[in-house]
């Protein structure tokens, strides 16, 4: 799937790219990467696939080459392991500078996490080394992403913890030409939500401006019903509604960022395990979705917020583009309804909690 953006902040809606589909038997398209490549004035672009080949069946890494993450050449096998040894999951980052020797590295995932470098993205590679004796083989982690440190000469390598789903722990470096110089250092904090298989940009100044001026640090919050004080407004398979003991916690944490269509007096709310998903009122009924951009979807995710409709010291929250109608739960599920007798107007009160 690819996704445009020319600010970081505005993005396009999401389109297919089938690189796989020329693949005899291709059962996937797995851990998508792609790394320009200045010699050739393009994109090399690769993935994993799982399919056979010389009558074996594995996963393998292939590539293509694009310009425009449009259209796509033939793909062909770029990385494949002897035997039927399988392989998955592998980045690879540039280092202009030659830290350790070469100009690029790759970490990849084939039953070790095994590091390799090249001087040409896909000229031959030497094999470096793997982290075994670090304890740390394929059955205990995956989904390698490289990250250079903005103020020094250090690399860090982050490891996806599947196999214990403690999500991402760090390898520090400041030589990749030897994976005997990684070290795990102690001290580190993704918070709260676990991160995996993702990708560290370097930005610029102006570009930091931009994204943490759109996607502001706030506070994640919770939504507690006013008349059933155990219950909170969470999300479940994407449906909204308000339940006691919620499981995973994560479900009834929301930011309260500015409006989507009125950032003045206005929120809307953001998913905490699922950013840039937001409560919006689809047919009256209230659903997870993700912002597609559009017009509409940010009328539906903004929302007024006034005093409470049963309590003045709580929290109630008006509709943007239908004023006479607010949140509120009915039969437990949230809903978008004009508000008459007290019973509603308790269904529609909320304390924001943290």
């Amino acid at each position: 799937m690819v996704w445009e953006s020319g600010d970081l902040v505005n993005w396009s809606s999401p389109r297919l790219l089938n690189v796989a589909g020329a693949i005899p038997g291709a059962g996937n398209a797995w851990a998508p990467e792609a790394i320009y490549d200045s010699a050739a004035g393009g994109y090399v672009l690769y993935w994993a696939t799982n399919s056979t080949v010389n009558g074996i069946r594995k996963h393998r890494i292939w590539y293509s080459r694009t310009t425009d993450f449009r259209t796509v050449t033939a793909p062909q096998i770029y990385i494949d392991r002897p035997g039927t040894q399988g392989l998955i999951d592998t980045q690879i980052i540039e280092v202009p500078d030659r830290t350790g020797g070469w100009r690029y590295y790759r970490a990849s995932g084939d039953g070790q996490l095994t590091i390799e470098a090249s001087d040409s993205i896909l000229g031959s590679w030497t094999r470096l080394g793997d982290l075994s004796h670090l304890g740390l083989t394929g059955g205990d982690v995956e989904g390698p992403m490289w990250a250079k440190f903005n103020d020094r000469d250090e690399w860090t390598l982050w490891l996806d913890q599947y196999a214990t789903g403690r999500g991402y722990m760090p390898l520090t470096s400041s030589n990749l030409g030897s994976t005997r110089d990684f070290v795990r250092p102690g001290g580190y904090d993704l918070g709260g939500t676990r991160k995996r298989h993702g990708f560290v940009l370097n930005l610029t100044a102006a570009e930091e401006t931009r994204v943490t001026g759109r996607w502001q640090s706030t506070p994640p919050s919770r939504l507690q019903s006013y008349n059933f004080p155990d219950r909170y407004v969470r999300h479940a398979d994407f449906d909204v509604r308000i339940d006691a003991n919620v499981s995973p916690a994560q479900d009834a944490r929301f930011r309260l960022v500015p409006g989507l269509a009125a950032p003045s007096g206005h929120v809307s709310f953001e998913s905490v395990n699922f950013p840039g998903y937001y409560l919006r009122h689809y047919g009256f009924d209230f659903v997870l979705a993700r912002d597609d951009g559009s017009g509409t979807f940010a009328a539906d995710a903004t929302f007024r917020r006034v005093p409470g409709l049963a309590d003045a010291s709580a929290a109630s929250f008006q509709s943007y583009n239908y004023p006479d109608r607010y949140i509120r739960h009915y039969d437990y599920l949230l809903r978008l309804d004009p508000i008459g007798d007290a019973v509603a107007r308790s269904d529609a009160t909320f304390r924001v909690t943290g």
